[in-house]
């Protein structure tokens, strides 16, 4: 067509019109980096957190894929040994979208290094898997009688279940909250207390949770 110019517009002008900076790892690939940061974390080495985080950030990387990646690391690779982790990590997303960048990158620090610092445990990520893996494989299991509704109750009662087992015991009303009642077949466990942090009382208390309900 007539009349029509050739306009030729460079990478540095896009970044200026648009105030940011086109995602540039270099000769590293934006996962690998990513990855680099993960595994800092959960290594407990938060110089290079911090490295990896400011390599992310100098790059333009989304800041929220970034805390994204934080709240799940609070979960998966701190979990019950600190789980102020997640609150810290989920601070960082929400003060990051109320300030912006520049400043964001402090919280977003702040958190890195918490979640770096922190003592680790995977227990609570390793007991969902075990038991979605069991869901997903068909090894699905019946609730017990007594954990049913008032309505399920009724159906058992005219198949013939005693009423002693159909007895549901409040847990409240005993003394510390607890009362030894099946709540899953026998033996069946998927949460494994660790002795990292906060979780070392955990694991005290479910040990004699779990002791009483054999005796």
């Amino acid at each position: 067509m007539t009349g029509m110019l050739s306009v030729s517009i460079t990478l540095n002008q896009v970044e200026e019109a648009l105030q940011l900076k086109a995602v540039n790892y270099g000769d590293d690939s934006h996962y690998d980096t990513i990855s680099a940061f993960i595994k800092s974390l959960r290594g407990s080495d938060p110089d290079a957190a911090i490295y990896w985080l400011a390599k992310m950030l100098h790059a333009g990387e989304d800041p929220r894929f970034i805390t994204r990646r934080l709240v799940i690391s609070a979960s998966e690779d701190i979990g019950l040994a600190d789980s102020n982790a997640l609150r810290v990590a989920m601070d960082a997303h929400h003060a990051f979208e109320f300030i912006g960048m520049p400043e964001g990158r402090i919280p977003i620090a702040h958190a890195t290094v918490y979640l770096a610092t922190a003592p680790k445990s995977n227990t609570a990520y390793a007991a969902i898997g075990k038991a979605m893996s069991d869901v997903e494989n068909g090894r699905t299991l019946a609730v017990p009688v007594h954990l049913r509704t008032k309505s399920r109750k009724k159906i058992a009662t005219a198949s013939g279940e005693s009423p002693a087992a159909m007895a549901y015991l409040y847990a409240h009303d005993y003394e510390g909250a607890y009362i030894p009642q099946a709540y899953l077949p026998e033996g069946k466990i998927y949460y494994q207390p660790g002795d990292q942090g906060m979780e070392k009382r955990i694991k005290e208390r479910l040990d004699f949770w779990r002791s009483q309900m054999g005796s």
